[in-house]
């Protein structure tokens, strides 16, 4: 088992990485004596495929929980869903003494944690994430919150897990296109933090898309790795943290103007090619670095074009609501060289408009 500490002094946690660790959850749980009782929130879809052995591990252990659902994908992630969430968990008589575990990705995470946050002023609240996206950003760092029209992510709280575990084995049945979604967020970390890391996913990549245990392991572990220490140096996002958000300024305007539709992996994609592309028009990045992560970003199949029934202008307007947005200015992470990144809201609009028209 690999074990990282993300260290946030009274509130450090672990993450917890191995192989088929779903089945051994309860034991862990009952001796960490987290809680006396648990709820474990999962969509329809991850609470029928991964449901019942993760509950007859905790039954195994003799941790009492229930498990409740609600409907599968990123429409669910609004305020209305968190609101029935919390009216089931005053049914089922949870109280302060209680705790959530947090099953599936970046959707259920993201629902869970904030309702954690708010359910009688807060509640403890576990992680256990099942796609590669989940497992190397979303369920680390303690970033929750839904979705509003104006755009996403706007209503959250900052609130950490209690711990995280990560079953390396759940992603064999991962669909293709779910284990695309989670690489654009892994080749992030190394662009904005580690260019060895970043050779590494260029050396593994046959490895890494035949999904070759010990590889993807080693790979996970490393982005956890990197995401506990900026979030152990920032976590609100004051500063260090924001690099984080690499890829995210379009990436989530296009998200956005796809009405949702697009997965949130593929728009990252495409957010990092325009901040290689803004970077290089600012003149901060070198055009031979810009074309090896773009080559990297395409030959994992990703995306690199945006869509071209996607309106620039639809772009920019979503860009004005996002939360990287101060003053009508947006905030870019641009890369300098591979594996360093500044931030900056030094962009101008006609920058953008020439990245946008490709």
């Amino acid at each position: 088992m690999r074990t990282i500490r993300v260290g946030l002094g009274d509130r450090a946690y672990d993450i917890l990485i191995e192989n088929n660790i779903l089945a051994t959850i309860g034991a862990d749980l009952k001796q960490r004596g987290i809680a006396k009782r648990y709820v474990v929130v999962a969509d329809s879809h991850v609470g029928e495929l991964l449901g019942p052995k993760l509950m007859a591990s905790l039954a195994a252990a003799g941790v009492s929980a229930e498990l409740i659902t609600f409907p599968r994908g990123e429409a669910s992630k609004h305020l209305a869903t968190v609101a029935e969430l919390a009216s089931r968990l005053a049914q089922l008589g949870l109280d302060r003494k209680d705790a959530l575990i947090a099953l599936g990705g970046g959707v259920t995470g993201d629902i869970t944690g904030f309702l954690a946050a708010i359910y009688m002023r807060g509640i403890p609240f576990v992680q256990i994430p099942t796609t590669l996206l989940a497992q190397v950003d979303s369920s680390v760092g303690g970033k929750t919150g839904v979705d509003i029209p104006e755009g996403k992510n706007l209503v959250g709280a900052f609130y950490q897990p209690r711990c995280v575990y990560i079953d390396s084995s759940v992603l064999m049945s991962l669909p293709p296109a779910e284990l695309l979604n989670g690489l654009a967020e892994v080749i992030k970390y190394g662009v904005i933090y580690d260019a060895e890391f970043f050779r590494f996913l260029a050396e593994q990549r046959q490895a890494i898309l035949a999904r070759d245990l010990s590889v993807l392991e080693t790979m996970i572990a490393r982005c956890c790795e990197i995401k506990a220490a900026v979030v152990a140096a920032d976590e609100r996002e004051a500063d260090l943290r924001r690099i984080l958000n690499f890829g995210h300024t379009l990436g989530h305007a296009v998200e956005a103007a796809s009405n949702f539709s697009m997965a949130h992996g593929m728009a990252v994609g495409l957010g990092m090619v325009a901040a290689c592309r803004l970077a290089v028009g600012k003149g901060i990045f070198s055009q031979d670095q810009a074309d090896a992560v773009c080559r990297l970003i395409a030959d994992y199949g990703l995306p690199t074009e945006i869509p071209a029934e996607f309106s620039p202008v639809q772009i920019k307007g979503f860009l004005k609501t996002d939360k990287k947005t101060v003053a009508g200015r947006p905030f870019f992470v641009l890369p300098t060289e591979i594996g360093k990144v500044v931030i900056t809201d030094a962009v101008s609009e006609e920058l953008i408009d020439q990245v946008l028209a490709g």
